[in-house]
């Protein structure tokens, strides 16, 4: 698009389709379908793919979202109903990923980036009942830092404000927005 016209310039299809989030790193587009990660010229050719069997052969999934860290060369990603990060390496995507276990969480339902953080939306165990959860990840040392719980219903979206406070809302059944301090 051209930002004063709003005119379409260019456009390309995604061959394997369901794009579900995409970035700018590089002057290339990084895109999430799914089944694979995808890096794009803005001119739509593929420079390079992360596909998801490769890496979880043994288990049916799918990538829900992605974070990039380029200063530490990393690609941050979670998986539907996992309950780990997942970090790749940018400069070998083909390298097994590090792996961020979230103690009691269910499943992951979406991430962002805060600062020199991550925020994980979930769905875990919060004293034996199942409540929505955030988890706090230090990007740096790819450990938890904080649990979260203020929400009965699972945590659907993540919102950074500012870099200085995280909206979280959750599910139809509570419906309600929270706001956290980031740190």
């Amino acid at each position: 698009w051209n930002v004063s016209t709003l005119q379409v310039t260019g456009r390309f299809q995604l061959s394997s389709g369901g794009l579900t989030s995409i970035r700018l790193h590089g002057g290339r587009l990084w895109c999430c379908t799914g089944n694979s990660i995808m890096v794009m010229t803005t001119n739509g050719f593929l420079c390079q793919e992360l596909k998801i069997e490769e890496h979880f052969k043994d288990i049916s999934t799918s990538f829900l979202a992605f974070q990039l860290f380029p200063e530490q060369e990393q690609l941050w990603a979670a998986c539907a109903g996992r309950s780990e990060v997942y970090i790749w390496s940018l400069k070998d995507l083909a390298q097994l990923p590090q792996r961020v276990p979230l103690k009691d969480c269910s499943e992951i339902i979406c991430m962002i980036r805060v600062k020199k953080q991550v925020w994980v939306g979930s769905r875990g165990l919060w004293q034996g009942t199942p409540r929505g959860k955030i988890y706090v990840i230090d990007a740096e040392r790819k450990t938890v830092e904080k649990e979260l719980v203020a929400h009965t219903d699972t945590v659907r979206t993540l919102c950074s404000a500012e870099d200085r406070y995280v909206l979280s809302g959750s599910g139809r059944e509570e419906g309600k927005i929270a706001i956290w301090k980031g740190e």
